[in-house]
C-alpha cells in the first residue's frame, strides 16, 4: 500500500507520464553533472563517483541507483513556463542536484546512517573526512555551474540557491537540535522541515524558470508550489522513517526512531491527548537519558512505532501530506503556463505524496 494514498481530486486526474519526466530530468542532467563532478581533484572524484552510484567502492564501474531525480525534472520542467527548451534549465538541475548531495553526505555522517540507496554511505566506506571534503567541494561546485553562465539570470539563480542552501542547513541544525530535547511543537517541526527540504524543492521548482528568464513574480509562485511540495514530500520521507520497508528505503527499520528524530509523526504523538501519548512522552523520556540506545531490540522501536500510530502520528502525517500537496498544486493556479507543464508539475507532485521509497 502507498504511504499516503491520494486525495480523491488527485486519484481522478489523468496523470503524466512521470517515470519519463524523472528519465528526462536525469537524463539531460547527468552529462552535466559528470563533467562538474570530473572537474574535482583526487580522490575527491572517486569518492563523489561512489556517492552517486557510478562506482563501486573497489572503483569499478556500477550501476546504483541515483536518487528519484525529482530536483532535476523540476528545474527543466520549470524552464518551459517561459517558453524555453528544457535545456535551458540543465545548468539548474545540476546545481540544485550538487546542493542535494552535498547535505546527503553531510547528513549520513552527522546522523550516522550507514546505509543510502542500499548500499554503505560514503562515510563508511572513505571515512569522515572524505565526506566533509566531497560535500563542500559538491556546494562550491553548484555555485560555480551557475555563474559560469555569466549572464544575469545565472546571477539571478545563484542567489535564490544560496538563499536556498542556507535554509537547508538551518534546517539541518534544528534537526540536530530537537534531537536533545523532550518535547518539540508541531509548528516548529514544520518549520525545521520547511527549511530542511522545503527551501531546495523551492529552488528546483523555479531555477529553471529564472534561468529562463521568469519575472520575479513567477518564479516566487513556483517557489511556493515547491516549497509545499517539499513539506508533503517531507512529510512522507518521515512516514518511511518509521514504517518504511527497508527493502525500498535502503535504511535500517525504524530508522528516525534509532536517531531519536523528532519527526512530524513522533511531534504529532506527543501532542495528541490520551494514554498512548502519555506513555510515549515517558519511554521518549527515558530514551533520552539511555547510553545503550543504540543496542534496543527491534521490538522495543516496534513498540514505539505502534504507541505513535495509536497517539494518532501516523494519520495525522498522512493528512498533513495532503493539505501540503494541495496547497501546492494550488499556488500553480496563480502561474500562466502551457496546459501540458502545468499537467506535468502536477502529476510530479501527486508522485511525491504516493511513493514508497
Amino acid at each position: 500500500m502507498p504511504t499516503v494514498p491520494p486525495a480523491s481530486k488527485a486519484a481522478g486526474r489523468t496523470a503524466a507520464d512521470v517515470p519519463a519526466l524523472l528519465e528526462r530530468g536525469r537524463t539531460l542532467a547527468m552529462p552535466v553533472l559528470r563533467a562538474a563532478i570530473g572537474r574535482l581533484a583526487p580522490p575527491m572524484d572517486t569518492v563523489a563517483a561512489y556517492h552517486f552510484g557510478w562506482i563501486d567502492a573497489q572503483g569499478r564501474p556500477a550501476d546504483g541507483d541515483g536518487g528519484k531525480a525529482v530536483r532535476p525534472a523540476l528545474a527543466v520542467l520549470s524552464a518551459e513556463v517561459t517558453g524555453a527548451a528544457p535545456e535551458v534549465g540543465v545548468p539548474g538541475a545540476v546545481a540544485v542536484e550538487l546542493v542535494h548531495n552535498f547535505s546527503l553526505l553531510h547528513d549520513d555522517l552527522m546522523d550516522g546512517d550507514e546505509q543510502r540507496r542500499h548500499r554503505d554511505t560514503v562515510w563508511k566506506v572513505h571515512g569522515p573526512a572524505q565526506a566533509i571534503l566531497v560535500g563542500d567541494a559538491l556546494f562550491a561546485l553548484a555555485n560555480e555551474v551557475l555563474l559560469e553562465l555569466g549572464t544575469a539570470e545565472a546571477g539571478r539563480a545563484a542567489r535564490r540557491l544560496t538563499t536556498a542552501t542556507r535554509a537547508l542547513i538551518d534546517g539541518q541544525a534544528q534537526d540536530i537540535s530537537y534531537e536533545h530535547r523532550d518535547r518539540v511543537g508541531v509548528e516548529e517541526c514544520l518549520e525545521m522541515e520547511g527549511n530542511k527540504t522545503g527551501a531546495l524543492l523551492a529552488c528546483a521548482s523555479s531555477v529553471g524558470a529564472v534561468l529562463g528568464g521568469a519575472d520575479p513574480r513567477t518564479a516566487d509562485t513556483l517557489e511556493k508550489y515547491g516549497y509545499h511540495l517539499g513539506l508533503a514530500f517531507q512529510a512522507v520521507d518521515d512516514l518511511l522513517g518509521i514504517w518504511g520497508d527497508p527493502a525500498a528505503t535502503g535504511k535500517q527499520t525504524w530508522s528516525d526512531l534509532r536517531q531519536r528524530k523528532k519527526s512530524l509523526p513522533v511531534v504529532a504523538a506527543l501532542a495528541a491527548d490520551g494514554p498512548a501519548s502519555e506513555q510515549l512522552a515517558e519511554i521518549l523520556a527515558a530514551d533520552a537519558g539511555s547510553s545503550d540506545f543504540a543496542h534496543f531490540s527491534e521490538e522495543e522501536f516496534a513498540a514505539r512505532a505502534a504507541l505513535i500510530e495509536q497517539a494518532g502520528g501516523r494519520e495525522w502525517t498522512a493528512q498533513e501530506a495532503r493539505r501540503q500537496h494541495t496547497i501546492a498544486i494550488e499556488a500553480l493556479d496563480a502561474v500562466d503556463m502551457p496546459d501540458r507543464v502545468r499537467e506535468q508539475f502536477t502529476a510530479l507532485a501527486d508522485f511525491v505524496v504516493v511513493r514508497k521509497r
